[in-house]
């Protein structure tokens, strides 16, 4: 049967959704979140204040968490003369002071934007958080961010408590006397961290803190702070453990986990280069027992002459963190003891020379991060430097504090946007992989995702 020569209509595709404001999110003293009719929210990108729609957010991902930031007045977009502008007051109950609401997101998204805010003049630096920007609509929180990882890894959802009980009990009657193990039941059931959690539910990468003392001393540092406006989220590791008992871990762990992961240099602990003692017998007990698995080190890299036998003696990956591509700006943030900025560019080298899977931990902020400074000194980067993946992480730190410190520290011109950012580098480098967690090694090779 011969075929009609004559062509099927095409079917009219639907149009893409208009694109709407989002309504703006506040608080009143009483920690009480409501959206504010006739006020759209707004965004914070450096000195650029922008707009929120529904075009330039996500849906709030699951297990964020919403904050209100005291002794800050919120800006706010006033629909009605399309004026930018502060709002200390509630406009249909002016005797209500309102305050600034800001979103802590879950992992796996970085932030485009951050709370738009002017602050009062008793302002205390806030808590160590991620102050992502948010709004309201179609009955629900939208966050200004882009999702760089969509692995479940830490979804709340999939760590009941019940099951990570049940996981504590089996690792007791497994590991009886093994120090390493108790802490880490303190970091699952007191902290909540997903890592530890992860490790008594038997899936993906467990933590293997070891640690007690750090060579910088960052700004942001969740385990010890000398800023007495801020808090440590949690203490740092109080013994060092032996190399049996970080083997022990890290073998239970490989031993059930398709695809397992373990990882050094945890928010727990200092750097685990400065614990390399013991940490290099435990690999060479790992590797001793098993080959499979995927033995990471979440580090500073400040001491290649230390990595390297760490590498030689089974280490499969790096994930060095970095706030910033240009030594001044690092500097203002890690505030190095001992060690320079050339130091870890140095281990950088070493890792990929030793055909190591190499990562970024890169701590993004809004209006820095995005500036056409530090974008340029990114590219040039990833040229010198070819590592495997950025890892985007949100910097914890107050922005307005952090941008003011970064200022003083290098120049930093109007920021091209965080989204125009990641597709100038994923054009760029088109073999580089975005993403938030440390990979096994079954998939260091994986082609980049969409973002």
């Amino acid at each position: 049967m011969k075929r009609s020569k004559r062509h099927p209509k095409p079917k009219r595709r639907p149009g893409p959704s208009p694109s709407r404001p989002l309504n703006a999110v506040v608080a009143n003293a009483h920690g009480e979140i409501f959206d504010l009719e006739g006020f759209a929210a707004v965004g914070a990108d450096g000195p650029q204040r922008t707009p929120l729609t529904t075009a330039n957010t996500i849906a709030m991902p699951y297990g964020s968490e919403l904050m209100f930031l005291p002794d800050r007045i919120p800006l706010l977009l006033d629909l009605a003369s399309g004026e930018t502008r502060p709002v200390p007051h509630n406009p249909h109950a002016p005797q209500e002071r309102i305050f600034p609401v800001a979103v802590f997101n879950s992992p796996g998204v970085v932030l485009t934007h951050v709370c738009a805010y002017e602050e009062c003049p008793e302002s205390r630096t806030l808590p160590l958080f991620a102050y992502g920007a948010v709004g309201w609509q179609d009955g629900g929180f939208r966050s200004a961010a882009i999702v760089v990882d969509r692995e479940p890894r830490q979804d709340l959802r999939r760590m009941s408590r019940d099951r990570i009980v049940a996981g504590v009990e089996q690792m007791r009657e497994q590991l009886p006397d093994n120090r390493l193990a108790r802490h880490l039941e303190l970091c699952a059931l007191t902290y909540g961290c997903p890592a530890g959690k992860n490790f008594f539910l038997g899936r993906y990468e467990a933590p293997l803190p070891t640690s007690r003392a750090c060579n910088a001393r960052c700004l942001g540092c969740i385990s010890l702070q000398h800023d007495p406006q801020l808090i440590s989220s949690q203490n740092r590791i109080a013994f060092t453990p032996s190399p049996e008992e970080i083997a022990e871990v890290a073998l239970a762990h490989i031993r059930r986990v398709k695809k397992a992961v373990v990882s050094f240099g945890q928010g727990c602990e200092g750097d685990p280069l400065l614990a390399a003692k013991v940490i290099g017998p435990a690999i060479t007990r790992i590797r001793a027992a098993t080959d499979a698995g995927t033995i990471n080190m979440n580090t500073n890299a400040s001491l290649p002459e230390v990595l390297a036998p760490l590498l030689d003696a089974g280490l499969d990956s790096i994930r060095v963190s970095m706030n910033a591509v240009r030594e001044a700006c690092y500097n203002a943030y890690f505030r190095p003891k001992g060690y320079g900025f050339a130091n870890v560019l140095e281990s950088i080298d070493l890792a990929l020379a030793k055909g190591r899977h190499v990562a970024i931990n890169y701590l993004n902020c809004p209006g820095f991060t995005d500036s056409p400074e530090e974008a340029a000194a990114l590219a040039v980067f990833l040229e010198k430097h070819p590592v495997r993946l950025i890892q985007w992480r949100n910097l914890n730190f107050d922005p307005r504090r952090y941008l003011d410190r970064m200022r003083q520290a290098a120049p930093m011109g109007p920021p091209v946007g965080v989204g125009p950012l990641l597709r100038m580098i994923r054009k760029r480098f088109p073999e580089l992989n975005f993403g938030y967690f440390n990979p096994p090694k079954e998939h260091f090779s994986a082609r980049p995702a969409d973002i």
